[in-house]
């Protein structure tokens, strides 16, 4: 890489920073914690706002920096989200809940593949949208891609997807409620239910914080069984798609491309684990979540960083390109969420 190169790189990062911290502070007002729009919902948004405006104004040299932010640093982003979580947290809610995540997981998936398959699309780009769905919304999108090896229209309108669905869910769960219409899942039940079928983390606690304390609580819980999910099935499908990625040579056909960064997430889980169980047991709990708060500051700010990048490469030109379909999927896998969801936790819960 020549100096001109690694200048542009430099200046790039540093103007997706800058963004990112903009939409950081913008998330601090009262307004946007009122609806819990996160920043990384935010960058998502700034990101599309610029990539008709903005990016094509940028030079060349500075294409590298977006490659960077929406691969390496989103990545690392994923790696280090486990220190959300821990063992002992998700098995609280019982063998019930990590059930029905499994059933609905599972189940979006193969939604996913039946519904866009008799839409016509490509393979990837159902893939994407399912996965966003079935697991963590955009994260999920963006984790899915190098798997399957997505084109970057594809990644960009999937994302785009869940983030609206995702969005429309802080409305609707919350307007659900208060109409009487969950009344017979009870609270647990709630807030399994919204845990189990809302996409974002942050759609998640807005649309449980919206209903009350307690079923944000078991939504946040359960929905942090659905992210946990991701490791396994990134396994899954690069297992499933060995054969399309196989290379042209013998050697290299029917060779599994492992996502390391999905095992390396579940490695941070079970550290986080170890340790949270170490400092209850030493009496340094105030140490541990003083650490584990700066990593989840700065982990939700790489996370910022990479969802603007993204969002910055949504020109209006890739949606035409898809067209209507990717959005008719993501609209069908809404409407298995919010009523498959709710019989299985009827059922089940």
């Amino acid at each position: 890489m020549d100096s001109s190169t690694t200048r542009g790189t430099t200046l790039g990062l540093c103007l997706i920073a800058l963004l990112a911290l903009s939409v950081t502070l913008l998330a601090e007002c009262s307004w946007a914690q009122q609806l819990r729009l996160s920043p990384m919902v935010l960058g998502v948004v700034l990101g599309m706002l610029l990539a008709d405006t903005l990016r094509p104004q940028l030079p060349e040299g500075w294409d590298g920096a977006f490659r960077i932010a929406g691969k390496q640093l989103l990545r690392a982003g994923i790696v280090f989200y486990g220190c959300r979580l821990t063992l002992e947290a998700l098995t609280e809610l019982g063998p019930e809940a990590i059930l029905i995540d499994t059933i609905i997981v599972l189940g979006t998936l193969l939604l996913g593949e039946l519904l866009g398959r008799a839409l016509g699309l490509e393979r990837s780009e159902r893939l994407l949208i399912a996965s966003g769905s079935a697991i963590c919304g955009a994260a999920a999108v963006l984790a899915t891609e190098p798997v399957v090896r997505a084109r970057s229209h594809s990644t960009v309108v999937a994302v785009g997807t869940v983030v609206l669905f995702g969005t429309l869910s802080m409305f609707v769960y919350p307007l659900l409620y208060r109409w009487g219409a969950l009344e017979a899942l009870g609270l647990r039940g709630v807030g399994i239910y919204t845990g189990a079928t809302v996409h974002e983390v942050a759609h998640v606690v807005g649309a449980g914080a919206a209903m009350s304390p307690e079923i944000a609580a078991l939504a946040t819980l359960t929905k942090m069984i659905r992210v946990l999910l991701l490791a396994p099935v990134l396994l899954g499908l690069s297992f499933l798609m060995r054969e399309r990625h196989a290379d042209d040579s013998a050697s290299g056909k029917g060779r599994v491309q492992i996502p390391w960064f999905a095992c390396y997430f579940i490695l941070v889980v079970l550290a986080n684990s170890l340790l949270a169980h170490l400092s209850s047991a030493g009496g340094w709990t105030e140490s541990y979540r003083m650490v584990t708060g700066w990593i989840q500051t700065a982990d939700t700010f790489v996370l910022t960083m990479a969802m603007t990048a993204i969002g910055m490469e949504a020109r209006l030109a890739k949606f035409r390109q898809s067209g209507v379909k990717p959005f008719l999927l993501a609209l069908g896998l809404y409407l298995w969420l919010v009523g498959g969801g709710y019989l299985l936790v009827r059922l089940l819960a």
